[in-house]
């Protein structure tokens, strides 16, 4: 069976990664998904050449390699987690909370951990956004000036604390916390496996906290384990 004749909501429950090219272009997987996909497009007056594409762009993306950050500039990593990761946290979290909603609106009532994950995806939202701003205002640009003296040999610049060492901990407390709800949730969600016959929605769900906790990973792990212990260095380096 090809994409072109599976029905939208068979390629939604497949290939999970396809229901963000589907919310793009207003197809709906969901109630209306068990049109076929060309039958849906048409529904819409939507090119099917440029779904198709889309969904092969979609699958194409995983398998992008991850860039090796070790030798980089600080100021460049920095930049690069602010643009991939902090834009993500800030477009997806809404995207999971809405879908949250719809869950536990149509499944709350026989699903009990279906409240418990939606208060967790909110605070989860409130303290991320919290920590992704002081990390933009206050830690970021610090170590990227803290670079450019090192560069040009010039004092090291002034900063609202003694040691960067003291809000890289702060940092690094508040991932811990926010991987710590990710697990809660993972546990809630049983590994985010959605039960027997549920709707494109609730895989959506458990799909998007199940790909927003592996990137939340790949963005601590950049943070924690690359600019943070080399940012520490270089400043322990111009005292």
């Amino acid at each position: 069976m090809t994409v072109m004749t599976q029905t939208v909501r068979e390629i939604a429950l497949e290939n999970p990664a396809s229901i963000r090219v589907f919310e793009a272009f207003g197809i709906d997987y969901c109630c209306g998904g068990r049109k076929p996909l060309a039958e849906a497009c048409e529904a819409r007056n939507i090119p099917l050449d440029a779904v198709i594409a889309a969904l092969e762009s979609g699958n194409a993306s995983k398998a992008e390699v991850n860039e090796d950050w070790s030798a980089r500039s600080l100021g460049s990593l920095a930049a690069h987690i602010v643009h991939k990761h902090h834009a993500y946290v800030r477009r997806e979290l809404p995207r999971l909370a809405e879908l949250a909603g719809k869950v536990v609106n149509r499944h709350g009532d026989t699903k009990p951990e279906l409240p418990k994950i939606q208060a967790k995806v909110a605070q989860i939202s409130e303290e991320l956004i919290e920590h992704l701003a002081k990390e933009e205002v206050v830690l970021f640009p610090y170590i990227t000036k803290l670079e450019r003296a090192k560069e040009e040999g010039t004092a090291k610049p002034h900063g609202c604390f003694e040691t960067i060492a003291s809000p890289i901990t702060m940092m690094t407390q508040e991932h811990d916390a926010a991987g710590a709800l990710m697990a809660e949730i993972r546990q809630l969600s049983g590994n985010f496996t959605p039960p027997i016959g549920a709707c494109p929605t609730f895989h959506a769900f458990y799909n998007g906290l199940q790909e927003f906790e592996q990137d939340l990973h790949q963005h601590i792990h950049l943070e924690n384990n690359i600019l943070f212990p080399r940012a520490l260095a270089m400043e322990e380096a111009s005292v």
